[in-house]
């Protein structure tokens, strides 16, 4: 039973997200809590290799549902990665509360920074875009109505 009521913690934690899914700070908050409920989840499961794959699998769902639109896969790789590193990294220097300390830190981080470095890159893709239309125009000083030499065909009444 004890199984199931994590389980179930983890999904009403991970639904809860979905009313403030937006921005780097939610992407940070939905890492931290996934990675946690994944790690505890995971170890109940399957040990502590259990819990590092559950905190990875928390990690990325937490920040994805907390990230912006556009940048939710780099905000799961991100999560992922932190939650689960941080969960092996915590369990080495303090047992299982260091492992849930471990992905909660690392899950945040890595959701923030991923959710972060994919808008950074979308602004920057942006400002290239925005430098070339503004720099390379060759091809808009004509627009291409030649109408000009039809204008006056009609006062070419000439009488000989």
């Amino acid at each position: 039973m004890k199984k199931y009521s994590s389980i179930l913690l983890l999904s009403f934690g991970l639904l809860s997200g979905v009313a403030m899914a937006g921005g780097t700070t939610e992407a940070g908050i939905g890492g931290a809590l996934g990675g946690v409920l994944g790690s505890v989840v995971g170890q109940q499961l399957g040990g502590s290799t259990g819990g590092a794959i559950g905190a990875g699998l928390g990690g990325a769902a937490g920040s994805a549902v907390g990230a912006d639109k556009r940048q939710r896969g780099e905000a799961a790789i991100g999560g992922a990665l932190g939650a689960a590193g941080g969960n092996v990294i915590g369990r080495s220097v303090g047992g299982t509360n260091g492992s849930y300390i471990g992905a909660a830190a690392g899950g945040g981080a890595g959701g923030a920074l991923g959710n972060y470095m994919g808008n950074k890159a979308d602004e920057d893709e942006r400002d290239d875009r925005r430098y070339r239309r503004g720099y390379d125009d060759r091809r808009h000083y004509d627009r291409g109505h030649h109408y000009g030499h039809r204008k006056h065909k009609q006062k070419r009444h000439w009488r000989h």
